[in-house]
């Protein structure tokens, strides 16, 4: 019998799944009808209710709230939030939780923790869990805490049957490449871990197919974590080994900005000699000079709406089968070697596509 099915949990109390067989129903029909949701019928309600308390069924999730155990608090899942895209989600979440009378409570999966053991902890803690980017909490766990836990993912691989969140990087990728391949580049090379269902794992894959279709290939990939320090360390080795590159596409801006900073610092002219791209559109791309060419992404919006999606999952939403995807737009400026917009100018570059901007 699988574990979705079984009508005792490993603790020996009845599962959801046993009440919606008592009750002849579905399980998403239990989660509404103890979550109070007037989207049930008074006798459907009361089957469920019935059925729950001829099975001794201890409440989980949204079924708290019925036993006035809900917590009014949404986990938050993140690898660290020592970088700006990282505290970005963060502000949009916890704003968008506040609004709806929510506490967070943050759990930052670095390389010191026992992810399994502190998201557990963490599920026994919220009402739901927002799993964000590639964190230390894998797949396997992810789906195991969904069927105890309202569960949304943003930004990494979607678990079947759960609400996801993105922001567009493959198309993106792709055109912000053909753009430094326009303007006559030729070794480009990419910055960044690739990893499987990852937001740079797609940039890499836009990035390769616009090298496809103009018949290149790649210079080469360094794959490095997304933080300054990577950024530095292979500006040094394209120096020292002397590798010949004419464009690099980085990750993020954190690679790009230290990337750059590097290669200066070592008497190569950005973009003179080698063209830097970056993605995010971090406030420091727009000072440095030259400005950083990147990607702007409405990664505080990614938060809010997983901390809204979530909220409404708690209160017996049905998962959408859906992702959201949201846009994202290449903000041209200097890095890349091409025109430069002036100081006052716009940040987008007008001879881009319109589809860019």
């Amino acid at each position: 019998m699988s574990r979705q099915t079984t009508k005792r949990s490993e603790r020996g109390s009845a599962t959801i799944y046993a009440v919606a067989e008592r009750a002849g129903v579905s399980t998403a029909t239990v989660s509404r009808a103890l979550a109070g949701s007037d989207k049930v019928a008074p006798r459907t309600r009361e089957a469920v209710l019935t059925a729950a308390r001829e099975l001794n069924y201890v409440p989980d999730g949204s079924a708290r709230a019925l036993a006035g155990r809900r917590t009014n608090a949404l986990g938050l899942v993140l690898p660290g939030i020592d970088g700006p895209y990282y505290a970005a989600v963060l502000v949009g979440f916890e704003t968008a939780a506040s609004d709806l009378g929510l506490s967070v409570v943050i759990l930052l999966t670095g390389p010191d923790t026992d992810p399994e053991r502190a998201v557990r902890q963490l599920a026994g803690k919220v009402d739901g869990i927002a799993f964000m980017s590639r964190s230390a909490a894998d797949d396997a766990l992810v789906a195991e805490i969904s069927r105890r836990r309202p569960v949304v993912t943003a930004a990494r691989g979607r678990i079947p049957g759960r609400d996801a969140f993105f922001t567009e990087n493959e198309v993106t990728a792709a055109r912000l490449t053909a753009h430094l391949i326009e303007a006559g580049r030729r070794r480009i090379a990419f910055l960044g871990r690739p990893e499987p269902d990852s937001d740079i794992g797609a940039r890499y894959t836009g990035y390769l197919s616009a090298l496809r279709d103009a018949g290149l290939e790649s210079a080469t990939t360094f794959a490095a974590d997304a933080v300054d320090e990577s950024g530095t360390q292979v500006a040094r080795e394209i120096v020292a080994d002397g590798l010949d590159l004419d464009a690099i596409v980085c990750g993020n801006d954190q690679l790009a900005l230290a990337l750059m900073h590097q290669l200066q610092e070592q008497g190569v002219e950005v973009p003179g000699g080698i063209a830097v791209v970056g993605w995010d559109d971090v406030h420091a791309a727009r000072y440095v000079r030259p400005g950083l060419t990147t990607v702007a992404q409405p990664v505080e919006e990614l938060g809010a709406l997983a901390a809204r999606r979530l909220a409404a999952l708690v209160d017996g939403a049905d998962p959408d089968p859906e992702p959201v995807v949201l846009d994202s737009r290449i903000v041209h400026r200097g890095s890349c070697g091409c025109a430069t917009p002036g100081p006052s100018g716009p940040e987008t570059s007008p001879d881009l596509p319109e589809e860019t901007r």
